[in-house]
């Protein structure tokens, strides 16, 4: 009966892990737009291919060049070419009113 019991347990918990990761991917998925004028380095680095480094270029490039102007704009950032782009594009937007 303890065996039961036990492998109950264990069944159980497996479940949950599997919940938990499918929560993940699912929340990493979501459609959330940011403002590349106005993004944190710890907003910038949620975007696909975009880590930490880059970000930090970004906003450094923001800030001694100026706001973007089009969301194209970032590809003059070092590190962001048309692949990187291609991959966060519908993920990222410029406020006109910025």
């Amino acid at each position: 009966m303890r065996k039961i019991y036990n492998f109950q347990k264990v069944i159980v918990m497996i479940f949950l892990f599997i919940f938990a990761i499918a929560g993940t991917v699912q929340a990493g998925d979501a459609a959330v737009k940011i403002d590349i004028n106005k993004a944190t380095v710890q907003e910038l680095s949620q975007l696909k291919g975009i880590g930490e480094k880059t970000a930090e270029q970004i906003i450094e490039y923001r800030t001694s060049v100026g706001k973007f102007a089009k969301i194209e704009d970032i590809m003059n950032v070092k590190g962001i070419g048309e692949k990187k782009f291609e991959a966060i594009k519908d993920h990222i937007y410029v406020d006109s009113k910025s």
